[in-house]
């Protein structure tokens, strides 16, 4: 608690010497940023020590007796603050040598809302009461609004109201069920909340409100549609703290709800049913928008919706589990949840930083506008290619290991569920087999069209190698997805920990040594052992290679030009970002169409508010018009009237005395006679 009290004081103190040292932008940047880094350090700490430490909350009396400020570090806020200020130190970072982008463009703004955004999520976490909650999640949405703004553009203003009305509708649900339980309870602290048994009624109300709030927040689907627009507007290290952290809030909220906070009412069997097919749903419209995308932020924001799916998968799993009081299958669907959570912040994060680094240089955000960057920028490359490799799910990177947790607690749960949970599941399986084809398509397109062929434009050909800081960032993260992939066996058990906790549950065996098992379909993997394997995969045929090499044989004659079937190549042979994913479009044509009618109906929707602000704008005139500037202007006539009797005349201002004195006078004995 010493530690998370230190981080929200640095915040503050780097918010006001951000703001105080505007006109300085180079100080700004630099000041605000290192404040940046020992806050979110500060708080990563005590993240790591709440995961494992038991800690008592600590309350303190407010003027206001329902708002006792309370605050409780407990193993999943531990978790979430490690996810979020992980990203935190390693973004404020970035920011040292990104943010040189932004000068002129108001940094000190920037660092203060920036350093109001960290404390603001981070206080969610561990606010133990509804209205501080409240609070602090407004604070979290309204400096994020202007950190997406930064650009003071059409599209940025555009994106920043689509968020905030999204924001604010999930926060009215929120709100509601919120409500909803204070008033069976009497109290606005969540440790009440924890003992009440709520009626089946209300606690289906108060999952439906909290779900579908918190899912706005996350960015599932159907309440999605500002991420892809929001993510791109922000700078591209606060688009990996939105993508990585922010929206893990909303996962954060629903697991909060629906195990914690109501953990004394029970669980529903159709909860984790419905959780199961949104977040299925989630998986395969995320990726499959994301293929359809040249914008490399654009795309990479519609993963998100993906990956949120994916977690969907894993809580939905754990509740079914709970509902059927298998406590197996619950604390494996919680652990894949937990483990995506964290796994997906990181390269996730890592992509973001990528691009970033890639707008950096080429200042750009079109894929047909880039290629060759691979020779230009090998560090970024690299790490784009293993970031690619990880949220495609391929062996052994850590996305591989938490989808593999995901299958197999949704498997299991299959076989011990009746026929409707069969059912949701083959669906589920199918759907999260299909995001994991596309997400490979999706990143053969991201990393191939932006990084290798020729360069396509003047700013690709003369690109550079980013400045060190900004390299250290994601070589940071890529290590990060590397040593959980194959460290997966030991890591593994600090989320069994965590979900124990959360489910009040023991927890499953799911590590026996370097493999990773699932007893109850006796399925096994070793991700060191498939690390070994590919690396000797790569390595021995080029030792054996060279090795057999023959120093006789003939080298070719380089000035022969070699067979190109009959066509000289040119620039415009290279695949683009628009062809390279058309043939899946084409296959996925339905889900697009109804993109499409969703986005003009969001359109009528905006334009609706629009006219609705309009006219709320002209309503609240009419007051000043007919009341208040109908008495401002009769003042306005009067005194202009009364300036007549100023004349400048000293002797008529002391005749004015004199009558004044004799009226006086006269009042005076008139009111003496009246008491006679």
């Amino acid at each position: 608690m010493l530690l998370f009290g230190i981080s929200i004081a640095l915040s503050v103190i780097g918010a006001a010497a951000s703001i105080l040292l505007k006109r300085a932008e180079s100080a700004s940047r630099l000041v605000g940023s290192l404040f940046g880094v020992a806050a979110a350090a500060c708080a990563l700490a005590a993240g790591c020590l709440g995961m494992f430490t038991p800690i008592e909350p600590i309350s303190v009396a407010t003027p206001f007796f329902f708002a006792t400020f309370t605050l409780l570090i407990n193993p999943l806020s531990g978790l979430l603050l490690v996810v979020i200020n992980l990203l935190g130190v390693v973004a404020w970072i970035y920011g040292i040598e990104y943010l040189k982008e932004y000068t002129g463009k108001g940094i000190g703004s920037l660092g203060m809302f920036m350093h109001i955004f960290m404390a603001a999520m981070c206080l969610v976490l561990v606010s133990d009461n509804v209205f501080w909650f409240l609070v602090f999640f407004e604070i979290m949405a309204i400096s994020s609004y202007f950190l997406v703004i930064v650009q003071q553009d059409e599209k940025s203003v555009k994106a920043g109201f689509l968020y905030l009305v999204m924001a604010h509708v999930g926060y009215i649900m929120i709100m509601i069920a919120f409500f909803v339980m204070s008033s069976q309870t009497g109290s606005f602290d969540f440790s009440s909340f924890r003992v009440a048994e709520f009626s089946p009624a209300i606690a289906s109300v108060v999952f439906v409100l909290c779900f579908l709030g918190f899912g706005c927040k996350a960015g599932m689907v159907p309440f999605h549609s500002w991420l892809p627009l929001a993510h791109p507007a922000a700078p591209s290290h606060i688009s990996a703290l939105m993508s990585g952290g922010m929206i893990k809030i909303g996962i954060f909220g629903i697991v909060k709800v629906t195990f914690d906070l109501l953990a004394a009412s029970g669980v529903e069997l159709w909860w984790g049913l419905l959780v199961v097919v949104i977040g299925a749903v989630s998986c395969v419209l995320g990726i499959a928008y994301a293929i359809a995308e040249r914008d490399i932020k654009r795309l990479l924001a519609y993963c998100s919706v993906e990956n949120i799916g994916i977690i969907l998968l894993g809580v939905g799993t754990a509740l079914i589990g709970v509902a059927l009081e298998i406590p197996a299958i619950a604390g494996l669907g919680l652990l894949a949840a937990l483990f995506h959570l964290l796994n997906h912040a990181l390269y996730k994060g890592m992509l973001f930083f990528g691009a970033g680094s890639v707008i950096y240089r080429t200042h750009t955000r079109d894929m047909s506008k880039l290629g060759g960057l691979v020779r230009a920028m090998p560090v970024t490359a690299l790490c784009f290619f293993l970031g690619a490799l990880a949220i495609s799910a391929i062996p052994p990177l850590n996305g591989f290991v938490s989808e593999w947790f995901t299958y197999q607690s949704m498997l299991s749960a299959a076989l011990a569920g009746g026929p409707l949970v069969r059912i949701v599941f083959a669906f589920a399986v199918v759907s999260l087999a299909l995001t994991g084809a596309l997400t490979v398509v999706c990143f053969v397109k991201a990393f191939g069209i932006s990084f290798l062929g020729a360069a396509r434009s003047e700013k690709a050909h003369k690109a550079t190698e980013v400045p060190f800081v900004m390299k250290l960032c994601v070589i940071l993260l890529t290590a990060c997805c590397i040593c959980l992939g194959i460290g997966a066996p030991w890591v593994v058990g600090f989320f069994v920990t965590i979900s124990s906790s959360v489910l009040l549950l023991p927890g499953p065996e799911v590590a026996a040594g370097i493999t990773l098992v699932n007893p109850d379909l006796g399925s096994a993997i070793s991700t060191p052992l498939v690390a070994v394997l590919l690396i000797a995969l790569i390595t021995l045929p080029l030792i054996i290679r060279a090795v057999f090499k023959s120093s006789q044989r003939q080298k070719p004659d380089a000035s022969k030009e070699p067979w190109q079937c009959g066509y000289q190549p040119t620039d415009d042979m290279a695949m683009r970002a628009a062809s390279f994913g058309a043939p899946v479009q084409v296959f996925l044509k339905p889900l697009y169409t109804i993109r499409a009618a969703l986005a003009a109906q969001a359109a009528t929707v905006s334009q609706l508010f629009q006219k609705t602000v309009s006219g709320a704008d002209k309503a609240q005139g009419l007051g000043d018009r007919y009341l208040v500037d109908t008495v401002a202007q009769g003042v306005t006539w009067l005194s202009k009237k009364m300036q007549g009797i100023e004349g400048g005349n000293f002797r008529i201002y002391v005749l004015y005395i004199v009558v004044a004195l004799v009226a006086l006078l006269c009042i005076a004995i008139i009111a003496g006679g009246g008491a006679l």
